[in-house]
């Protein structure tokens, strides 16, 4: 393990600004790391050139500092484009598709000095969370190769678990800043929806499931990408604070609420021995002095799942039917990304409005209880990492899964608010495994999470555990 990839984001960047480290020598390294780990965790998919990489790199070194990622190597989640590269979104359709523009979030990475290396892997059209597509086959979890790193940002997340980034792009739908960070025992940020923008293309009022964010290997470096990615585009309607975080990570976080909600009451089944696990870091967050109170389920899980999984398919419908409308295109969709867009379109008005009046009313009772509560807390997972080959889990602790995403029931209290939320990696489990928490809060409290996951970082560290890769 190369000394220089186990460094942070913010100690690599600090580095490069007083001299102590080249722009090059850090390629060098990170270009090293994955040529040993990559060929068994297939995280960096569509790599650049590395003399290329190399020559960019030893400009930025004779360069003044565009920012805070001035000379530092970035794979991009390959449902981005990242001009020059190209974007599959996991489909062979688009295999040989080479953007010819950043997207937003791309272009202020690019402009804040990043080099951007290549891509990570994503399942096909980023559905479902574990990353394999038939254009770059699965990503391994670093911690065993034998199972998923999860997904959407499965490849961003076993990239930052095996040192071969120390910071990285992702999205989150339902749990891909999430899912994925837990199961590589790294820090994922989903924010605050219409902090970080999405393109201004298409419809930019109705669909408010998905959001663009941070991951990384500390709280403090997920607020120096986060801070990166925030900023108002006007050309979209969605608002949210857009204020620095990170200036104010290390604010002490002493006596703040917090809500247990654990397995909702029985509504989401876990595999066992996980809620126990999970329930095991309520001491720690007492130890940073926060107070934690176990709460009854506060809303029908089954009424928020029917309002998901309506404004999901809704969504992911009006994306991609000119796919489906076009007889050879469909030939190479995927099974489930059909079963959405034809639930999509089978949609009545009327039911999408209901599925919002659920919505609603479920944001009204957050309400009430973030009147209460800093912050409430769930299990960010259902199980543990599962083999690679399965396509998705059928059933958890004996109960069948009635769609190939039921198994990541847990997630979507928090997506379908669009509220911020961050994963916090626990201890590993008896047998070795990552799992984590995910803390969220009401709109615009992005910061004030940032700041639990800061002091829980100060205080355990288990994202400085290395994978046996």
């Amino acid at each position: 393990m190369h000394d220089i990839t186990n460094m942070t984001a913010l100690e690599q960047s600090a580095a490069i600004a007083d001299k102590t480290l080249s722009a090059r020598d850090l390629m060098q390294a990170t270009l090293d790391q994955i040529n040993a780990v990559n060929p068994r965790i297939n995280a960096i998919v569509s790599l650049r050139d590395a003399e290329a990489l190399l020559t960019e790199a030893a400009e930025a070194d004779a360069s003044p500092s565009n920012g805070w990622l001035h000379g530092m190597p970035i794979a991009v989640k390959d449902l981005a484009n990242a001009k020059g590269l190209p974007t599959t979104m996991g489909n062979p359709m688009f295999k040989n598709t080479i953007a010819e523009e950043d997207d937003l979030v791309v272009a202020r990475m690019r402009a804040a000095g990043a080099i951007i290396i290549g891509k990570t892997n994503t399942p096909e059209w980023g559905l479902g969370s574990h990353t394999f597509n038939p254009v770059f086959g699965a990503t391994s979890n670093p911690f065993d190769t034998a199972l998923s790193a999860g997904g959407s940002s499965g490849g961003a997340a076993a990239a930052l678990a095996a040192r071969m980034l120390s910071v990285a792009d992702g999205s989150d739908m339902m749990g891909s800043l999430r899912n994925p960070a837990a199961w590589n025992n790294v820090y994922g940020f989903r924010p605050t929806y219409g902090r970080v923008p999405s393109e201004p293309a298409g419809d930019s009022y109705l669909h408010q499931l998905a959001t663009s964010g941070p991951m990384a290997r500390t709280p403090a470096d997920l607020a120096a990408l986060l801070d990166t990615q925030s900023g108002l585009d006007l050309r979209q309607p969605h608002e949210a604070n857009v204020d620095a975080t990170l200036d104010s990570i290390n604010t002490p976080v002493k006596g703040r609420r917090i809500g247990w909600l654990g397995d909702w009451g029985g509504a989401f089944p876990m595999e066992a021995g996980l809620l126990e696990h999970s329930e095991t870091a309520i001491p720690q967050l007492e130890a940073l002095g926060l107070s934690v109170e176990r709460l009854a389920a506060p809303f029908a899980a089954e009424a928020i799942w029917e309002s998901w999984i309506t404004l999901r398919s809704w969504q992911v419908g009006a994306g991609l039917k000119v796919f489906y409308d076009d007889a050879a295109k469909r030939d190479q969709l995927k099974t489930e990304a059909i079963w959405e867009i034809e639930r999509g379109l089978a949609l009545s008005a009327m039911d999408v409005h209901n599925a919002s009046v659920i919505r609603s009313d479920w944001f009204k009772t957050c309400a009430q209880l973030f009147s209460q509560y800093d912050a409430l807390i769930l299990p960010t997972t259902q199980l543990y990492p599962f083999p690679k080959e399965w396509t998705y889990p059928t059933e958890i602790a004996g109960q069948g899964m009635d769609t190939y995403h039921r198994w990541m029931q847990i997630v979507t209290p928090v997506g379908l608010l669009g509220l911020p939320c961050i994963n916090l990696p626990i201890d590993m489990s008896a047998s070795g495994l990552p799992a984590g928490l995910q803390v969220f809060g009401p709109r615009n409290a992005d910061a004030k999470l940032l700041q639990i996951g800061q002091a829980w970082h100060n205080a355990y560290k288990h994202s400085e555990q290395r994978p046996p890769c």
